[in-house]
């Protein structure tokens, strides 16, 4: 491609570029904490802060009291328990993540997030596995290694490193800033230890609710394909694979679902587990709340339908929906075209005739990314419920579990008897800084460079050093933007050590990885593992991908796919062939589970737990009210009076919703109720989980702030007298003594629905 020149604005930003990351460098600097642990990382201005105090607890079904499930000795099954949790984190002040956008504060809420967790064991209880699917981006490595140490301190040897899986969602609008490697902690802003506690205490309270939860019952299996809810989003970069592979298939996505079905001896349903490859980025990165995005929205429906009467999040069955190899995986099926003139733009470079990269964005199917993500969400519950209905396939046998830790930079893989290839540091390339369809990065550059640019290349060198030849070599066609393999000040910015995971259940296996994997990848990892199970005599093995596993490694693409250097490729951290040292890796889980030999096999070199951290640039400022005002005060009502299909809209007097996430005294930030004539007695019909409602938070100036809550009246509501409740917490303090979080609510006059 030819060289870019830079328009007069375009270098005016570039410059603006250099001062804000010379600025962040030094306040990264500035910032650097010297307190020790995390237990010890706590607002030392605060009274009462509860960071032990679990999140709002939403299993409120009657669970079985007794702490270890009773030894059954007669039945074929498992031992089943599941449970659920709030895990959200702070909804202001902090960065969203997974656009990595510049500016896309958290200012409210959609949706709550939740941590579903699954503990199935064999009948005499002697072996037992944990698969967690968490609704945030991604895994850290950090929130991974905390709650292992809080479930050693509580149950022991019971649930470790091998037998608990760690899966996210990969919703990218969750809060960030749970973190210790300096590149995610840069993305996010700095550490927010109270998002962290909130996320840990939320997992394992799951995995608590879960043990105390278990029964016997059965697991059944089924899959099929889901039609219409995605598309590749670098297809030009799957064309690199080879021909003879790409015939094997019919579609560049994975189509096909699968799904888990559990229900105690009685037939009664306990839960869903549902696997399926897409990107949650319905809700692009113009959006400010927090929420669970599309696959959320599909869990939210399938627990709703089956947890009837039950407030969302609440109620006995608890249906997951993880991710697996979603890397190219877009759910905008409208597919990418230059916002200024509707024309397509699915092309290599993904960029648009006048406007360039930053012009070419996908969308769809929806008129809004609300919308979009009903539809996407809707269409995918749709599909599990089917599945799940019709599923008579019985899972049997033993549990298994097979786990290391692996140094991804120095891991040789033999192609043939005289050929070995290796890993490299991590580092990304000039197509990193691209974005993607989904949500492109603004800066004039391409996705397909394969070449560097002498501007940025001078820039990085002076503020971060010059890359070795040694990491340019490894990584060619790579062109390395940040070689962040080789940076470490004040920690380092990539992982070395990351988990390699496989669990079984009967003839199921899950392999747990630790990043993205494109469609093909994800293809060839499955057909490794299941005939390397079939090699040592395991017939018939179903191999499941189970995406963003324990840690955040970015993409894993083949090196085909490497060569063409598009985002997913220049992510891809280790090197060209980071993919054939997970088919290596998985290979050896696979044998020795297989084998019965996982005994024998080496733990792996363990990754760190810095003790030092970086603050959130945003500090903790005082609440204040306007004068006349209190906390909680309406400052706009609602009208007197609204039809189904209109929008409540009430405006309080608010303060930072971050305070809620370390005083939980209240479990919502809001209610929408109805009177009811019968027991003269509100009623909650609608809390801040209900899709129906949003909760935004507009930061003013010197401490205040207001916070308008809206209520979408759907189609089933019924006619009647309602109100609409706040509930927050306010930062307060005074002259020479520590800041306390005080609660507080509002509630607004009544309000009428009529109906036609």
């Amino acid at each position: 491609m030819a060289k870019r020149t830079f328009s007069s604005l375009e270098i005016f930003l570039i410059f603006l570029l250099v001062m804000m990351t010379a600025i962040t460098v030094a306040l990264l600097s500035l910032l650097f904490i010297t307190s020790g642990t995390i237990e010890n990382q706590k607002d030392p201005g605060v009274q009462g802060l509860l960071t032990t105090q679990d999140p709002m607890d939403t299993q409120t079904s009657p669970v079985i009291s007794t702490p270890e499930p009773p030894s059954f000795q007669n039945f074929s099954g498992y031992h089943i328990g599941v449970g659920r949790a709030d895990c959200t984190g702070q909804v202001s002040d902090i960065i969203l993540m997974g656009y990595s956008k510049s500016g896309q504060y958290a200012r409210g809420l959609l949706t709550r997030l939740y941590s579903r967790a699954f503990i199935i064991a064999e009948p005499d209880g002697s072996n037992r596995i944990v698969f967690v699917s968490v609704e945030l981006g991604m895994i850290s490595q950090r929130l991974r290694l905390e709650v292992l140490n809080r479930l050693k301190n509580k149950y022991g040897s019971l649930y470790r490193r091998d037998n608990v899986v760690l899966s996210a969602t990969h919703t990218h609008s969750g809060p960030a800033g749970f973190f210790q490697y300096t590149l995610f902690l840069i993305a996010s802003e700095g550490f927010s230890n109270r998002t962290f506690e909130y996320m840990v205490t939320g997992i394992v309270k799951s995995i608590e609710i879960a043990h105390i939860n278990m029964k016997p019952g059965k697991i059944f299996i089924n899959k099929g394909n889901v039609e219409g809810v995605q598309i590749n989003r670098s297809p030009t970069s799957y064309l690199q694979n080879p021909e003879s592979e790409r015939m094997r298939y019919s579609s560049n996505t994975d189509k096909e679902m699968v799904v888990l079905k559990m229900v105690d001896l009685n037939g009664k349903d306990l839960g869903l587990i549902s696997w399926f490859a897409i990107h949650p980025v319905s809700m692009n990165n113009t959006n400010h709340l927090v929420n669970s995005d599309n696959m959320g929205y599909a869990a939210y429906l399938c627990e709703q339908e089956k947890n009837t009467g039950y407030l969302p999040g609440q109620g006995p069955f608890v249906a997951a929906f993880a991710s697996s190899n979603l890397g190219d995986v877009s759910p905008n099926i409208a597919g990418p075209h230059c916002v200024d003139t509707g024309e397509s733009c699915d092309n290599a470079y993904s960029t648009c005739p006048t406007g360039g990269p930053s012009k070419c964005m996908a969308h769809g199917p929806g008129k809004d990314m609300f919308e979009s993500t009903q539809m996407i969400g809707r269409n995918i519950c749709q599909r599990a419920k089917e599945l799940y209905g019709s599923a008579s396939k019985e899972v049997t046998g033993p549990v298994a579990a097979a786990h290391q830790w692996v140094n991804m930079t120095d891991v040789s893989i033999p192609l043939n008897s005289t050929h070995t290839v290796k890993t490299c540091k991590p580092a990304l390339g000039y197509s990193f800084a691209a974005g993607t369809i989904d949500g492109v990065s603004g800066l004039n550059i391409t996705q397909g460079t394969t070449e560097g640019d002498p501007f940025w290349e001078i820039l990085r060198d002076q503020i971060l050093g010059i890359p070795s030849e040694e990491i340019k070599e490894c990584h060619k066609p790579k062109p390395i933007l940040l070689h962040t393999g080789e940076l470490s000040s004040p920690h380092p910015w990539h992982p070395d050590i990351v988990d390699v995971q496989i669990i079984t259940l009967g003839s199921l296996a899950i392999a747990a990885i630790p990043g993205e994997f494109t469609t093909m990848s994800g293809r060839r990892l499955r057909e490794a593992v299941q005939e390397e199970f079939a090699s040592y005599g395991v017939k018939d093995m179903t191999v499941v991908i189970s995406g963003v596993c324990n840690g955040y490694t970015h993409y894993i693409t083949t090196y085909e796919e490497y060569q063409a250097q598009r985002y997913e490729a220049a992510s891809t951290i280790y090197g060209p062939h980071t993919l054939a040292a997970y088919l290596h890796l998985f290979k050896a889980l696979a044998k020795a589970i297989a084998t019965d030999t996982v005994a024998n096999m080496s733990s792996g070199p363990e990754p760190p737990f810095f003790k030092q951290l970086i603050n959130p640039l945003i500090p903790n400022t005082v609440d204040r009210t306007p004068i006349g005002r209190n906390f909680g005060d309406v400052l706009q009502p609602a009208k007197s009076a609204y039809q189904v299909g209109e929008v409540v809209e009430v405006v309080f007097v608010g303060a930072n919703p971050k305070n809620s996430a370390e005083n939980r005294t209240h479990k919502t930030f809001l209610t929408v109720e109805k009177y009811e004539d019968t027991t003269s007695a509100w009623h909650t019909l609608y809390n801040d989980a209900s899709w129906e409602t949003r909760f935004y938070w507009h930061k003013g100036l010197l401490g205040q702030s207001n916070a308008t809550i809206e209520w979408h009246i759907p189609d089933t509501a019924q006619p009647g007298v309602y109100r609409i409740r706040y509930f927050g917490h306010n930062r307060k303090q005074e002259i020479l003594k520590p800041a306390v979080l005080l609660a507080f609510e509002g509630t607004s006059p009544s309000f009428e629905v009529i109906t036609n």
